[in-house]
């Protein structure tokens, strides 16, 4: 297990020093990507060519983190530092986020994301310190701004013996769209290799388990959210306008799980949920959409 060092006042302002901080990427959305994925949650999609509109979420396929193999940390993340702030914190989760679609981005398009470090905040958990970074993305091509984002990460403790361990949540039982994914290995091996990532709390049992103390591999989050986005997609033809999400339990590779949604009245938005193998709420989301093409 990590011991992890205590976060001071001089330490946590030394985190803060990071807020305002921006980078800006360049990437080109090419197909195999998108073909890749579209095989990998099982869609029958036509071939992707120039101009192929990008589902909703997927352009987290692009803008990938390129560190160098001596970069990386024990988890299999880079280092901390850099554009990231440095939190000596050794459980790093993407927590949820909200994104507002302006325009499509296409295959073949050309694409620059800005990224700004809005904010580091810190607060007690009933297991120790946790750190929450807030980063707001902006995504353009030729015709402007395409998408903003922001991204919730948390930062966490090592987990202990006899932490507290927060009262599950049952998940609705209202669903009117619903679908059952099977978290094996190919699947979470596959959506790391098509995102370029490396933490390995995804794939290496030996690790997640021994040294990061969950009893299985752990679900990708954005998976999760690309997940219950992908069954919207497949219920109803109205184009997703915004999206939020937020990670409320982890999900295992142990067991299947659930993917439900249920729209309004009129259709122009939808709850959205993950639940485990027990009922157990694991991610809440809401999407909006607009009128049908």
């Amino acid at each position: 297990m990590h011991d992890s060092p205590a976060l001071t006042p001089e330490l946590l302002a030394q985190l803060r020093s990071w807020e305002g901080r921006s980078e800006t990427l360049h990437d080109e959305i090419t197909a195999a990507p998108v073909r890749n994925l579209s095989a990998t949650l099982d869609r029958d999609d036509p071939a992707p060519v120039a101009g192929t509109e990008l589902p909703p979420l997927w352009h987290w396929l692009y803008f990938l983190p390129g560190h160098r193999q001596s970069e990386l940390g024990p988890d299999g993340h880079a280092r901390r530092g850099g554009f990231l702030p440095p939190v000596p914190l050794p459980r790093r989760m993407w927590a949820g986020g909200r994104l507002q679609w302006h325009a499509p981005l296409r295959v073949g398009d050309k694409v620059e994301r800005t990224s700004r470090i809005a904010s580091v905040t810190h607060k007690a958990g009933r297991s120790g310190d946790l750190v929450f970074v807030l980063v707001q993305h902006e995504v353009r091509n030729r015709q402007g701004i395409a998408l903003t984002e922001e991204h919730d990460i948390v930062y966490r403790p090592a987990a202990k013996p006899g932490d507290p361990v927060p009262p599950p949540q049952p998940a609705p039982r209202d669903a009117a769209w619903s679908r059952e994914i099977v978290p094996d290995d190919v699947l979470l091996f596959r959506y790391s290799a098509l995102t370029f990532n490396g933490h390995r709390i995804h794939y290496d049992r030996k690790y997640v388990t021994e040294v990061e103390g969950y009893p299985g591999l752990i679900v990708h989050g954005p998976l999760i959210a690309t997940l219950l986005v992908d069954l919207a997609r497949r219920e109803q033809a109205r184009p997703l306008r915004s999206f939020s999400f937020k990670a409320v339990r982890p999900t295992f590779d142990l067991h299947p799980f659930r993917v439900n949604g249920k729209p309004s009245a009129d259709g122009s938005s939808a709850q959205l949920w993950a639940q485990d193998h027990e009922g157990w709420l694991t991610m809440q989301a809401e999407a909006t959409f607009g009128e049908a093409r």
